[in-house]
């Protein structure tokens, strides 16, 4: 969830992140000149913010994710060709089948040995041990398998639309927060631009009545107090100008790195704020829907993805059925001759077909679907909350919008008041009737109520921001 704050925190937030490594690698290229609008501000960032571009990688992830998942149900096709040498024969020790044959037809028939006894078959023929083998065998083959039926890889297969869309959604609240950002720093340079309009003349005025004082003094109608007074006046407020342009740079600087621009480059912004064009397009009455906003689609996306957990748990109480099959060339060779015509080739070749019957695992398959089942209560009860989120983020964005367009107007008149007793005071001063006390408090007043303003009409930008965000519709 989007968390807004100050303008100042915001720029600062911004202006840190920039390095001087970032300075030298885009120097490298010439700088550009952007003339944007607030949209135009937020496709490019839509283009080039870092947060942006990895999530919109994180969507291209997802899609091979999925291309993974759909491979499962493909047959999966594999060669194989090897050789093995044996420096030694392997030598296999077994009865001595042949003595104990031998004897056999020798009783059977009476024979009798050298002295004439007859021959009396041994109690035991001992073991004869010999290598069998040869020293080369090689083999050629493939083997092939075949998902006939497979609950987890079947709704893994359902489930991929609603990966992608969550990959989607995810972006989507990426640019939305970015979106945000953008606005209120552009309309806080938009604003500053007319704030530095009064500083410069704020400090016209100071420098005639700095002027003024001086020659009033010259001719011994002042004093070098009222000269004085005048010139910290005027000192004050070009000190209040460098800060407010720095203030104002900076706030390039965080909103290039936002959009993802390289520091070098300038901005131009094209847009214009006034009191009028606050009040257009706002709703008399709050009327909104939760699936408007960035934050319920995704999750929502989240408990659908949930769901699918729960029902991919419950496929492995199902049989799995698979086919396989392997087929083989095998030969051997006393010598590595495999590629002449001296000797056969032995063809091997099986067919299978396996079910896989889960009878008890531990209870293990009923954990993970009451887990599932219980992450799927979370997203609920996220978006309930959401929700209740949603109708308090609408309700305080509106009375904070009505609230700032009514100190706007306030502080709009205020500002005009004070306008008008600085002009009398400097009238006044002019024709011999007034002091420089007078017309410096008059000039205090009137920096006070045009910074109030300023303020105040800042205020109402943002008010009108979070509210449009609030309901859906931040354009």
């Amino acid at each position: 969830m989007y968390r807004s704050f100050s303008t100042k925190s915001m720029i600062a937030v911004c202006a840190v992140l920039l390095t001087g490594k970032q300075l030298s690698a885009q120097n490298q290229r010439p700088p550009e000149t952007h003339i944007f609008s607030i949209q135009d501000a937020i496709a490019y960032a839509n283009k080039n913010n870092v947060q942006v571009k990895n999530a919109l990688l994180d969507y291209k992830i997802q899609e091979q994710t999925n291309r993974n998942v759909t491979s499962q149900a493909y047959p999966q096709i594999t060669g194989n060709v090897g050789s093995t040498y044996y420096p030694f024969v392997p030598v296999q020790s077994f009865p001595n089948f042949i003595a104990a044959g031998t004897y056999g037809v020798l009783t059977a028939q009476g024979v009798r040995d050298s002295t004439g006894q007859k021959i009396v078959a041994p109690n035991d023929f001992g073991f004869i041990t010999a290598p069998f083998g040869t020293k080369w065998n090689a083999s050629a083959g493939a083997s092939f398998s075949q998902i006939l039926f497979d609950g987890q890889v079947f709704v893994g297969l359902q489930a991929r639309k609603t990966a992608l869309e969550y990959a989607t959604k995810g972006m989507e609240v990426t640019q939305e927060t970015i979106k945000v950002n953008i606005y209120k720093i552009y309309y806080q340079l938009v604003v500053s631009q007319t704030q530095m309009q009064q500083i410069d003349a704020n400090i016209e005025r100071a420098s005639k009545l700095l002027n003024d004082s001086r020659a009033l003094y010259k001719n011994g109608f002042a004093e070098r107090l009222d000269a004085d007074r005048a010139e910290v006046q005027l000192a004050n407020l070009q000190t209040e100008k460098l800060t407010t342009q720095r203030s104002i740079d900076n706030g390039y600087l965080g909103l290039k790195f936002l959009m993802g621009m390289p520091m070098t480059d300038s901005v131009v912004l094209t847009e214009q704020i006034s009191e009028e064009r606050l009040r257009q397009n706002f709703p008399v009455e709050d009327v909104y829907q939760y699936a408007d906003r960035k934050e319920y689609q995704y999750l929502e996306t989240v408990n659908r993805l949930n769901q699918y957990n729960i029902k991919r748990y419950k496929a492995i109480y199902l049989p799995a059925v698979n086919l396989n099959s392997n087929f083989a060339k095998t030969a051997y060779r006393n010598q590595f001759s495999f590629f002449q015509h001296n000797g056969d080739w032995f063809t091997q070749w099986n067919i299978g077909l396996n079910i896989s019957i889960p009878i008890f695992d531990g209870f293990a398959k009923a954990s993970n679907v009451s887990k599932a089942k219980l992450q799927l209560q979370q997203s609920q009860n996220q978006l309930e909350n959401l929700r209740l989120s949603i109708d308090n983020e609408v309700l305080i964005a509106r009375n904070n919008y009505t609230a700032s367009m009514t100190t706007l107007e306030s502080q709009r008149k205020n500002m005009a008041l004070a306008e008008e007793v600085y002009d009398q005071s400097k009238k006044k001063f002019e024709a011999g009737a007034g002091s420089t006390t007078d017309i410096t408090t008059a000039q205090s007043d009137l920096i006070t109520a045009q910074t109030n303003f300023i303020n105040a009409l800042y205020g109402a930008v943002l008010a009108k921001i979070d509210y449009a965000r609030a309901i859906g519709k931040l354009p």
